[in-house]
């Protein structure tokens, strides 16, 4: 029995230091990810010009208008206006 557990022993010692030497060949470092010597300026992006004052800019469609209340339009106009599903509605599963 003892030789039997002595295998076994051996053979899990053994596939952990293959594991390990396959891990360090195909996670290590090597040429797929050392940084090259060569240096590149970036610049910042612009800023977007459509609304350079930063405010909220409610949606002014006529399509989108005729359908929204005068309390809806207001909460757009105000920024306090919600968006998504109302509030307590059972929507969780109808994706």
């Amino acid at each position: 029995m003892t030789v039997r557990r002595s295998a076994v022993a051996a053979a899990m010692a053994g596939s952990m230091l293959v594991g390990g030497a396959a891990g360090v060949a195909l996670l290590g470092p090597g040429p797929a990810t050392a940084q090259t010597g060569s240096t590149t300026a970036t610049t910042a992006p612009a800023a977007s010009s459509t609304n350079p004052s930063g405010t909220f800019k409610s949606n002014e469609d006529p399509a989108h208008e005729a359908t929204e209340s005068a309390a809806r339009e207001a909460a757009e106009n105000n920024g306090t206006a919600t968006y998504g599903p109302p509030q307590g509605s059972a929507q969780s599963g109808s994706q």
